[in-house]
């Protein structure tokens, strides 16, 4: 008698019915997340007060510091020997005035940095709370600049302008 060989069976994992089901619970969800009703919006009346007097901002004094090494207090050219003064005098006006620091972003021609220092040491006797103004983030700060690199746009002004570039 003769035997009959016989290969042994290999079991097979079949992927398109996974595709398939996969592909159906895709569309399920993309047409439910279409479809969705926003549950979180609740109509309700809002009373109305009609006396209320609009916010105004509080005062400010921008100090900025150009690439140039040039300082200025409200876009008004200043002498470093005479912003003391200068920032004192606008807070005997209105003791909420803000104080802001704003260094222009770039390489500049001058170190800037015993400037910002000479800036700060001459601020602190007045015992004022001084805001760095800059752009967002900590990880820009950090990351080295190309020497290439195009020079930053002037330091913002906190009244809404800009100060003077050359």
């Amino acid at each position: 008698m003769r035997r009959i060989r016989r290969t042994p069976i290999h079991p097979r994992i079949e992927l398109i019915p996974l595709i398939d089901v996969m592909t159906f619970l895709l569309t399920y969800f993309i047409f439910a997340t279409a479809t969705l009703m926003r549950v979180d919006l609740v109509p309700m009346q809002l009373r109305q007060f009609t006396s209320g007097v609009a916010a105004k901002p509080a005062p400010a004094v921008t100090i900025a510091v150009d690439l140039e090494g040039r300082v200025f207090v409200d876009r008004e050219p200043a002498k470093v020997a005479d912003l003391a003064a200068l920032v004192k005098a606008k807070l005997e006006k209105d003791k909420k005035t803000v104080v802001y620091l704003a260094v222009a972003e770039g390489q500049g021609t001058v170190d800037r940095a015993p400037l910002l220092q000479e800036l700060w040491d001459r601020l602190r006797p007045l015992n004022i709370t001084v805001n760095l103004v800059g752009r967002p983030g900590v990880a820009a700060a950090n990351r080295p600049t190309s020497a290439g690199s195009p020079a930053g746009a002037p330091p913002a002004n906190a009244g809404g302008g800009s100060a003077p570039t050359p």
